[in-house]
């Protein structure tokens, strides 16, 4: 049974089962704050388990993409080294909100491995929760009664807290699991040993499979249980485990969803999978995390530097290093992997098809970027290896050790390979010391103390009317502190909000909340599960009162028309450059825009112009809103409404339509397009391979940038004394001045070349070494240019210079290279101690070297000292 079949299959079964199909969330989460990744096929499901919203179907099933690399589940180092860990998998899930139980989970899970999938039942064991003195719990005894309706008792196991007992995190929902473990080993080996040894003793043929969470407890803040109200089941399983069992393989890395991936690239290095360990390991993680950065860019995360691109970015590093030093890939490699990838997976997950230029793309310019950086790396560990080496050293410092890995990717095992090679070790122990620091440092910027939710009103829904008004009467719902960096914050959710949570690309509205005999201040509002969350710094005396929440509606127009005008520069940039052009990412606010797109080179000039054009021409047109609430999205797309990549999208949608630019958004909108007033491109340039960013302003800013511009005009036509043709007045300008500053350049190398023969003319000769060393007020880099010509004239020469220029002290020092060589003269050892008398500091060749310092009162000491050095050296009295 393929795996395509075996995903249907899942779908098919439980949909008969009563359950909607719903598709896959993106990887990439952009509207939670506590995660960055989906890392189970919950995640899009918190809002209803929470209790925020009310599910719209009782009974759900998917397939969801799973990202495990960061937190609590973090199985990165795992990968491609063991048969079953990854950092992207699919989770194949079931779901009942206040619907079927435990039994039901039970039984349909049964039948879907024993009945439709085939499996062995005499290899299949369970384990059920045995109990928790800590939280007062009993063992579940309910679900371990259930299951011998299936299996024996000897199959049926007890497992600890750590097991099973599922929680989302520190807070929120959670409860005991039942967890599904199959015994993959050959005949021979389960009779000399029983499966039941080895259930959750990380043998990598005795896997679970399957977890089925029964949510029946809430986790407050100090630690506490209290009953959920409603209690739901929430159940994954690892789609390639599945797979691995169903095609009775003993690798994940063995079955059709990888195979294809690890074959093309056996074929493109050269290397048969199976010969090698070393190797077979590189292909696994390559085909690993292949998968996970394609699906990345697919949700809209390009690798960069910050947050979840920094993970992404770390993840492909590893697949080429994998690449580099295990399959001798020294050049791009792993783009070539792509179109393998979307033959493997892109019927169930057309998004891949779509972009698979830009995975391509985005992947190579990643590749060539890290393997510059890998090869810098590689030459300075070997600088570190020479000079340990040249002191009789075996250890490398681990703060050294530490860098190659901070600054340029080197993890901690390419580092001690490398070293190896050369008989030497890392200092682990410093090492570790400093990414504990760094760790360190990450949790105390990050810290978050949040305190459980004080329940006033027992009301599930919040209704948003912020489209329609941006001033009504509330009653706050609940409220909680929240301290972060020592700050302390009050999140309050209101029954009825008209302020807009950040999302989307567009920040959040603030504003006020007036009470009776207050005012408080939202400083912000944020969306979270659900909730919309309004941010202030202090709490209402009274929180029982009814309020009047008020948005900032000045922020909110300004807002406004930078969203619409988003939309509208996407219309004119597909009019422009073509429909390949997708978003890529947005962020909106009073201030300004951003507007990331895929394309795949710099935008020109005209273009630029004319999309200006175009956007400013709509303007004018003063296009009214065509806004379509809660639309099917069938019926949207049929609209022709543009949906972004990575966004995750409900059966009912927002259509926001102006004249030919229609699109899916939650945003705040202008009534007519007339009101943004004025659109002003300020900037085009690269975010990464395939994709371009605009930054521009409109209305206010866009009125204050042009009147600006033209007070500056005003100024230089008065500096020019010109109101006619200034750019000529400044062609005129720049010619003459290019004019003097030939003349002055031809100036100075006449001066300089004047003041090297003076100093030929006094210079000293030491047996056959001739000796100059001079005080001059000259730039550094004059005195580098005349120490390499002496050079040049002289066969043997040291020259000896230092000076005060601009108020600071430098000083230069060259030795012929035969002298170096025979006095044992060092040019990089004496100025590091001539530089002491200017407070300074330098550095170079044994041949030629510069300081600089802070001290222009001891340049003549410091003069005299590298002379001193000098002479003693060559024994001179």
């Amino acid at each position: 049974m393929k795996s395509a079949e075996i995903r249907q299959k899942f779908l098919d079964f439980f949909e008969s089962k009563g359950h909607t199909i719903v598709p896959s969330a993106p990887m990439v989460i952009k509207d939670d704050p506590t995660l960055m990744f989906t890392n189970a096929g919950m995640n899009q499901f918190k809002d209803i388990i929470l209790g925020n919203i009310n599910p719209k179907h009782r009974r759900v099933a998917d397939s969801q993409k799973c990202l495990r690399v960061s937190g609590k589940h973090n199985d990165l180092e795992e990968v491609g080294h063991d048969t079953y860990h990854h950092t992207m998998f699919e989770m194949l899930g079931n779901w009942s909100f206040g619907d079927y139980f435990k039994e039901d989970a039970i039984a349909f899970a049964w039948e879907f491995l024993t009945g439709v999938m085939g499996l062995d039942k005499n290899r299949l064991y369970a384990t059920v929760f045995e109990g928790s003195k800590e939280d007062g719990l009993e063992g579940d005894a309910e679900a371990r009664k259930i299951w011998m309706n299936y299996l024996s008792e000897d199959r049926i196991l007890f497992g600890n807290k750590k097991d099973n007992f599922w929680e989302m995190g520190d807070m929120g929902p959670c409860g005991p699991c039942s967890e599904i473990h199959i015994d993959l080993r050959p005949e021979e080996e389960r009779k000399l040993k029983s499966g039941r040894e080895l259930v959750n003793q990380d043998n990598p043929l005795v896997i679970e499979i399957w977890n089925l969470v029964f949510m029946q407890y809430n986790r407050k803040a100090d630690g506490s249980l209290e009953n959920l109200p409603n209690h739901h089941v929430d159940t994954g399983m690892g789609f390639e485990r599945l797979c691995m069992a169903v095609q009775g393989k003993t690798s994940n890395y063995d079955t059709d969803v990888f195979t294809p991936i690890i074959d093309e690239i056996s074929r493109l290095s050269g290397l048969k999978y199976g010969v090698s360990h070393d190797a077979d390991v590189a292909m696994r993680v390559i085909a690993d995390h292949l998968r996970t950065i394609s699906f990345s860019i697919t949700d809209g995360q390009l690798p960069s530097n910050v947050k979840a691109g920094y993970v992404i970015r770390r993840i492909l590093r590893r697949a080429v290093r994998y690449a580099y030093t295990y399959l001798d890939q020294k050049e791009a490699f792993m783009y070539r992997l792509v179109p393998v990838l979307i033959e493997v997976m892109g019927k169930h997950y057309p998004e891949l098809v779509a972009q698979q230029e830009l995975i391509e793309k985005v992947i190579r310019e990643e590749e060539n970027a890290f393997l510059r950086t890998l090869d810098k790396g590689i030459k300075l560990l070997d600088r570190i290896i020479e000079k340990t080496k040249a002191e009789d050293f075996l250890t490398i410092p681990g703060n050294v050790a530490f860098e190659l890995y901070d600054t340029y990717g080197f993890p901690l095992d390419l580092t001690e390979l490398i070293l190896r090679e050369k008989g030497l070790v890392v200092n682990r122990r410093e090492f570790k010391a400093e990414m504990e620091a760094q760790k360190e440092r990450s949790r105390s910027a990050s810290s978050v103390d949040t305190d459980d939710w004080i329940e006033l009103i027992d009301d599930d829904v919040q209704e948003f009317v912020g489209y329609d008004y941006t001033e009504v009467e509330v009653k706050i719902t609940r409220y909680r502190k929240v301290v972060t960096k020592n700050k302390t914050f009050y999140h309050l959710v209101f029954n009825i909000t008209p302020f807009y949570g950040e999302g989307g690309g567009q920040v959040g509205d603030s504003g006020v909340l007036i009470g009776e005999k207050e005012t408080i201040r939202i400083i912000d509002t944020k969306k979270e599960n659900g909730l919309t969350i309004h941010l202030a710094e202090k709490m209402p005396e009274d929180v029982t009162q009814t309020f009047i929440a008020k948005v900032d509606e000045h922020k909110r127009v300004l807002t406004a028309n930078n969203h619409s005008a988003t939309h509208l520069l996407d219309y004119a940039l597909r009019k422009v450059l073509g429909k390949h052009v997708e978003q890529k990412g947005s962020y909106v606010s009073d201030e300004h825009l951003r507007f990331d797109f895929s394309h795949f080179q710099k935008v020109t000039d005209e273009e630029l112009a004319e999309v200006a054009a175009i956007v400013n021409r709509l303007i004018r047109m003063n296009i009214p809103l065509e806004e379509h609430r809660s639309v099917p999205m069938a019926k949207a797309q049929a609209m022709g409404a543009l949906a972004i990549f990575g966004e995750k999208y409900g059966d009912l949608v927002r259509v926001i339509k102006y004249g030919e630019s229609v699109e899916l958004c939650g945003g705040t909108h202008v009534p007519a397009t007339g009101q943004i007033g004025f659109f002003k491109i300020l900037s085009e340039s690269s975010v990464s391979a395939g994709v371009r960013r605009i930054e521009a302003i409109t209305a206010d800013k866009a009125e204050e940038y042009i009147n600006n511009s033209f007070a500056i005009i005003r100024e230089m036509e008065k500096m020019f004394k010109s109101n006619k043709n200034l750019m000529e007045c400044v062609k005129n300008v720049l010619e003459e001045n290019e004019g003097l500053k030939k003349e002055t350049e031809k100036f100075a190398k006449e001066s300089l070349r004047l003041l090297k023969e003076r100093l030929k003319n006094e210079k000293k000769v030491y047996r056959d070494i001739n000796l100059i060393i001079t005080n001059l007020s000259i730039p550094a880099a004059q005195a580098k240019d005349i120490a390499f010509q002496l050079k040049g004239e002289y066969e043997k020469v040291i020259f000896i210079a230092g000076g005060v220029n601009a108020g600071k002290p430098h000083l230069t020092v060259m030795i012929s290279n035969s002298i170096a060589e025979d006095y044992g003269l060092n040019a990089g050892q004496i100025v590091r101690e001539a530089a002491q008398e200017i407070k300074g500091g330098g550095g170079g060749q044994p041949f030629f070297a510069t300081a600089g310092g802070a001290y222009p009162e001891g340049i003549e000491k410091a003069i005299e000292k590298a002379e001193k050095l000098v002479m003693h050296k060559i024994n001179v009295d």
